[in-house]
């Protein structure tokens, strides 16, 4: 049977298996340039009300998103903010410092979720074990991985003291990846998407042209309702105010259920990012 999942607005959320509130829309920073460009976005997405930003150590634009966030004049404490440790930084000591440079790059005193970018071999259960300590300490309100597959995942709940909250994967019609759904939702992993509008190609897809004719709407503004209607966190990533707005109208509409199946059905296996079990790291 499905499980209807409560959608409400910009301001809803998910609960987290610790009791976090992650809001299920989000403003993602990838690619997005460290100085005005980045500063403008944040801004712009927390005007318009969301209050879930993402970024990473690797996106080399911390300090931009901190600033925009000062400059909102939102409280910090209403915002979820995002980042992510990166390969080269992996390993217990190693993550512990880079974590205190990310802190001061945003210019904040915690984060509201860490997470371990790739799983990078024979280290990430080191760099796992940083972030329970990090979160033991209270520095970070909820602890994850990113690109972890079912393997990996095992591997890191033989031991771990801390399950891990999220995991934020590749997502798309073409690499839905059901399975690796299912089996965190069992372990009560939050599943979060990344690359949703799979760089662009999502666009060319009739499918998504037809039910953008059915519903009213845009491509975008499908795929996302798809994301969160599968309980996915979506973080979409743009500079422009007008598509960050546009990104956030998903709110009036609802697709049916034959129309999910239809979208996951467009699964083909098709990965825009790396492989996680063949990523040169």
């Amino acid at each position: 049977m499905e499980k209807h999942i409560n959608i409400t607005d910009l301001t809803g959320s998910f609960t987290l298996h610790n009791g976090v509130q992650m809001p299920y829309l989000g403003l993602g920073t990838y690619q997005s340039d460290n100085d005005q460009e980045v500063v403008n976005a944040v801004k712009n997405a927390l005007e318009i009300g969301y209050r879930h930003i993402d970024t990473a150590a690797i996106y080399k634009n911390e300090e931009g998103v901190g600033k925009g966030i000062r400059e909102s004049g939102i409280d910090r404490k209403e915002i979820f903010l995002v980042s992510k440790v990166w390969n080269e930084d992996q390993g217990y000591d190693e993550t512990l410092k880079a974590f205190d440079a990310s802190l001061k790059r945003l210019g904040v005193d915690y984060l509201d979720l860490y997470l371990i970018h790739w799983p990078v071999s024979g280290k990430y259960k080191e760099t796992w074990r940083a972030l329970e300590y990090l979160y033991a300490q209270k520095k970070i309100k909820a602890i994850g991985v990113s690109n972890f597959l079912k393997h990996h995942l095992e591997d890191i709940l033989q031991d771990c003291k801390v399950v891990p909250m999220v995991n934020q994967m590749e997502f798309h019609p073409h690499l839905v990846q059901q399975d690796l759904i299912d089996f965190c939702a069992a372990k009560g992993i939050q599943y979060e998407s990344w690359s949703p509008f799979m760089q662009g190609k999502v666009f060319e897809l009739d499918i998504c042209a037809d039910l953008a004719k059915k519903y009213n709407k845009s491509v975008a503004q499908i795929i996302l309702r798809y994301n969160l209607q599968k309980g996915i966190v979506a973080i979409p990533k743009s500079v422009h105010a007008k598509r960050i707005a546009a990104n956030a109208e998903i709110f009036d509409f609802e697709l049916s259920s034959e129309d999910i199946s239809f979208l996951d059905g467009l699964e083909t296996g098709e990965r825009i990012g790396p492989d996680p079990d063949n990523f040169n790291f």
